[in-house]
């Protein structure tokens, strides 16, 4: 199983590949647009955790492009974000994202919820 992460911050990306790669196969982007790139290139991630606040291309375009294009709608995507207003939560559900985690997050309870969407999809 394939995770793809997306997050600007490198410290925060390879806490997760780190934590998360001891169960999955895990990829990190540092911005929206190289992960449109990527799945553009064929590559196909059983899911993707993405920041909201990146350079170029930010999580909410990211998830309205990724669930726009037929070939990747399917994908989970949990959203990791240190914005804790209602309204993003909102606004991220309504794209298409399947949850909604804020930093600073408990890695154990980022796993089980990777392994619950990935057991649904």
């Amino acid at each position: 199983m394939k995770i793809l992460v997306v997050d600007d911050k490198q410290s925060l990306s390879e806490l997760v590949a780190q934590f998360l790669g001891q169960s999955y196969h895990v990829t990190t982007m540092d911005n929206g647009l190289a992960a449109i790139t990527w799945l553009q290139e064929g590559n196909m991630p059983d899911l993707i955790i993405t920041d909201l606040e990146m350079p170029e291309m930010d999580g909410f375009e990211l998830i309205k492009r990724i669930k726009e294009t037929g070939l990747f709608s399917d994908i989970p995507i949990i959203v990791l974000s240190c914005r804790d207003s209602s309204a993003d939560r909102v606004e991220c559900l309504r794209l298409g994202a399947d949850d909604y985690m804020v930093k600073p997050f408990n890695p154990e309870e980022l796993l089980i919820r990777v392994d619950k969407l990935l057991i649904r999809s």
